[in-house]
């Protein structure tokens, strides 16, 4: 449903997000954006790594399980 004028667009929360964008998810786990586009690169087959065209998406819970299980990026 779009958006009324005068009506304000409501924000969902990154927390409750399912996807992020590399900035997005830069900003949730505190990586910075070169290091997130290096570990794409590394990872082209990964499970949390999701394209949308030429956009990258980041699968939230599937790369905190990457992360929780990586001792260095």
């Amino acid at each position: 449903m779009p958006v009324k004028r005068g009506e304000k667009k409501t924000r969902v929360p990154l927390w409750e997000k399912f996807m992020l964008t590399v900035s997005e998810a830069a900003e949730y786990f505190n990586i910075g954006e070169n290091k997130l586009r290096d570990l794409i690169s590394c990872h082209k087959d990964a499970e949390w790594i999701f394209h949308i065209g030429e956009r990258t998406m980041i699968k939230r819970e599937q790369f905190e399980h990457f992360l929780a299980v990586t001792e260095s990026i």
